[in-house]
């Protein structure tokens, strides 16, 4: 029995549904712990392209029991529709679990979403405006709306008749025309809870009882450490736990249960939305990067920041999340550069900074320190893939070396292509 977490060990986007997909495997339960429909994984068989948001990318295995845990927040209508799509495609998803004690989101979390962006000014997190963030408030605020109350119509309504005239106030107080009625809501949902109905349980018992069994599970972070809410580089972060404390609570599983912790790091840098980049680039190798590497969200279509590895970020979530081992992504991108750089620390003042700040107004003012590498040619990477790693050319395995010996946790798989077979395991 084994117990694994997959956290993101910069901004997201590092390839982790790929390697949650490799790992998926060999487990019995793949777990989705945090985040919604704002996240996106992208898998690729040898013959079809699947884009994930809400289901786990375990859904593709339906020998597999793909679950979403309590601690993401769930649009039933996203999920439904993710279903549809998915069975429409051939896809069995009767592997589906979700937590009975998962979060809502309503109508008017996506309104607000949306209203409180617009007026953050420099505060803005660059969110993809899907009722995330509000979702997640009302649930701390203990005025939330959770799939079991979907099985409890009287329960529903008397949340409904409280909570709606007051979020209908509060847009009326900020000139927004909108407006929800209580018994079209009641209605809506009792109706996406009898759709969902046969996929829902108790993911903490369900999970227990594995363990007991013997039964390997892997949990799947969406987003990064450095978007976690209390970890990363707050405000521009996301609203929930990405990192491997969140996979506990995320599931209703012990953290003594967890037996390693698989950090997904991209060979670069790349980000969404606002907020300190200090190694980002802004020139034609940003270009380059971008379109070689197809970053674009998976969620909302944006093009995405890039920028070199940044070492210090990586050792920041080596540290939160206890990482065991490292995987490393996108390695097939950086092929034709003639230099390949990695930022060591950052220079201010005078001084070397080897720790990122608490205080993330001050990164802006960091000149990043970069140690240079020389950069390889394009490869036959599906007869690297088959060979191994020593078929890598000294110049990879010269720079993965330098990053496994900064970082101090093992390399043990490297991705170099989107498709499945296109890993080595090390």
């Amino acid at each position: 029995m084994s117990v694994v977490v997959i956290v993101g060990t910069q901004w997201g986007d590092e390839g982790k549904g790929k390697i949650t997909d490799y790992y998926a495997e060999r487990s019995d339960h793949i777990v989705r712990f945090q985040g919604g429909n704002n996240a996106g994984h992208t898998i690729e068989l040898e013959e079809e392209k699947f884009k994930l948001h809400l289901l786990p990318s375990g859904i593709l295995r339906n020998d597999k029991k793909a679950v979403i845990g309590n601690g993401t927040v769930v649009d039933p209508k996203v999920l439904l529709e993710e279903i549809n799509n998915l069975e429409k495609r051939g896809v069995d998803t009767s592997n589906l679990v979700l937590s009975d004690r998962a979060a809502l989101i309503m109508p008017y979390h996506r309104a607000m979403d949306e209203l409180e962006e617009n007026l953050k000014g420099n505060l803005k997190a660059g969110t993809t405006k899907k009722g995330i963030g509000p979702c997640y408030s009302d649930k701390v605020a203990r005025f939330g709306i959770r799939v079991i109350d979907l099985y409890n119509p009287g329960s529903l309504r008397d949340k409904l008749e409280t909570i709606v005239p007051i979020k209908n106030k509060i847009f009326e107080a900020f000139g927004e025309d909108k407006s929800w009625d209580v018994e079209r809501l009641h209605q809506k949902y009792t109706d996406y809870g009898k759709k969902l109905k046969d996929y829902v349980d108790d993911v903490s018992v369900l999970l227990d009882n594995a363990i007991d069994n013997d039964e390997d599970i892997l949990f799947e972070g969406a987003q990064g450490t450095h978007l976690d809410i209390d970890h990363g580089v707050y405000p521009y972060t996301t609203s929930s736990h990405t990192t491997a404390a969140g996979a506990s609570l995320g599931s209703g599983i012990g953290p003594i249960n967890i037996d390693s912790v698989i950090g997904i790091m991209k060979a670069y840098t790349s980000r969404v939305g606002t907020g300190p980049f200090p190694a980002e680039l802004e020139d034609e190798i940003a270009d380059y990067i971008r379109e070689k590497g197809g970053e674009y969200g998976t969620t909302t279509g944006r093009p995405r920041r890039v920028g070199w590895l940044d070492l210090v970020m990586v050792r920041y979530s080596s540290r939160v999340n206890s990482l065991t081992e490292l995987a490393v992504t996108n390695v097939d991108v950086l092929s034709g550069l003639d230099e390949i750089k990695v930022c060591t620390g950052y220079r201010h003042e005078g001084k070397k900074i080897k720790e990122f700040p608490a205080d993330i107004e001050r990164i802006y003012d960091y000149e990043p320190v970069y140690e240079t590498f020389q950069g390889w040619e394009e490869q036959d990477w599906d007869t690297i893939a088959e060979k191994g790693y020593s078929a890598l050319p000294e110049n990879v395995k010269e720079y993965l070396e330098y990053i496994e010996e900064s970082i101090e946790v093992p390399i043990t798989h490297i991705s170099i292509g989107p498709k499945r077979h296109q890993t080595i395991a090390r």
